[in-house]
């Protein structure tokens, strides 16, 4: 009965959800687009021109954000290249190059390799997370696995002058984790956007800048 009441209450927020009405009004497939554009308009992280990769894709609605701001023109191309990753399958978005795939897998990275021919990326932005399980310590190490894989991916992959836009949460592994982004980035800071349920641990985290360029 617990359970049940629970899904009701989900069910009347997310249909309530000012974000969720406005995703549908501007035609995002998901509510966390509105997540990426505060961080991004406070930031200014995408600007055309750039190449950017974004890790845990679907359903895409970062992926459409980052489209439309390399663009501004509907069906009229875009300045820049966005590359798309996820184990899921994710619906088509204009001008996006989606790999469908594990991105730890060298089958999948060998393919994204392929298609930027040796350049280095601007900008990383990763808005996984691990399936939890409510055990702290557990949830602590699959969050701070999550975080070791985008945190080496951006190594491998990003210009020093790059960033790297993860969602994280807070929890028993946050201490280790920011102290991972501060031995690894010039420039690290947290991100809570209005988007961001009040009772979600969530928090986003953003590094700038490589210390030690690969």
């Amino acid at each position: 009965m617990a359970k049940n009441k629970f899904n009701q209450n989900w069910i009347h927020d997310h249909i309530n959800d000012p974000y969720v009405k406005l995703a549908q009004k501007e035609g995002y497939r998901a509510r966390a687009v509105y997540k990426l554009k505060e961080i991004d308009e406070s930031e200014k992280l995408i600007r055309p021109g750039q190449l950017i990769v974004d890790l845990g894709a679907a359903p895409g609605s970062w992926s459409q954000y980052v489209r439309n701001k390399l663009s501004g023109k509907e069906g009229g191309g875009i300045h820049g290249e966005i590359f798309a990753l996820d184990l899921l399958p994710m619906s088509p978005v204009a001008d996006v190059d989606f790999i469908q795939g594990d991105f730890t897998e060298d089958a999948v990275l060998n393919q994204l390799e392929d298609r930027l021919k040796g350049r280095k990326l601007d900008l990383v932005l990763s808005d996984m997370a691990p399936n939890l399980s409510g055990h702290p310590t557990v949830d602590g190490a699959r969050i701070e696995y999550i975080m070791e894989l985008a945190v080496d991916f951006a190594k491998a992959h990003l210009k020093p002058g790059g960033a790297l836009l993860v969602k994280c949460f807070h929890g028993p592994a946050y201490n280790n984790i920011m102290s991972m982004f501060k031995s690894e980035f010039k420039q690290v800071s947290n991100k809570k956007p209005k988007a961001s349920r009040d009772k979600s641990s969530e928090i986003f985290l953003l590094g700038k800048g490589l210390k030690n360029s690969q």
